[in-house]
């Protein structure tokens, strides 16, 4: 997104704008490690499925950034070294 002035969110009513990240969320790095393991359980049982729908070699990881900014994909990129 480009920048704009966030003035502007106030002309348009009650809108705000948040950027969370990461360690809003996890106390600390047991926490960090505790979650991160029970996302990838979930995975490894497939109670959480993902589906990967490009790979890129690590020589094309520019196009796979110009995918992603222009939208042209879905699901999980991955870039193989």
């Amino acid at each position: 997104m480009p920048p704009f002035d966030p003035i502007r969110l106030a002309q348009g009513g009650s809108l705000t704008l948040i950027r969370p990240s990461l360690g809003h969320f996890i106390a600390d790095r047991s926490e960090l490690l505790r979650r991160a393991a029970d996302v990838l359980e979930l995975v490894r049982t497939k109670a959480l499925e993902t589906t990967v729908t490009a790979r890129y070699p690590l020589a094309e990881v520019a196009q796979a950034h110009r995918d992603l900014e222009a939208r042209r994909t879905t699901g999980k990129l991955l870039v193989i070294p």
